[in-house]
């Protein structure tokens, strides 16, 4: 399984503290490197912000699944993450 993080989502992940960088990062890892990575994800309602989402904290990662690739699509805050 291949992890690819969108130009968005990698931007996103910049902007955040060095702590809570490492903390998304080992949950993304941690989660979607497993033999199912959907085991864990959230199926979203609406698809135009991705087929399915983690939550980690206070920050939710929505993320498509295509092939053995986990396409990363944003980074945000909860309150954000929908606009």
């Amino acid at each position: 399984m291949n992890i690819i993080f969108s130009k968005s989502a990698f931007r996103n992940l910049e902007k955040l503290d060095k702590p809570m960088q490492e903390r998304i990062i080992a949950k993304i890892e941690f989660y979607l490197l497993q033999e199912n990575p959907l085991l864990h994800a959230e199926k979203m309602k609406d698809a135009r912000f991705g087929a399915w989402r983690l939550r980690i904290g206070d920050y939710r990662v929505p993320f498509d699944v295509e092939n053995r690739n986990v396409n990363i699509l944003k980074i945000a805050h909860r309150k954000d993450i929908y606009k």
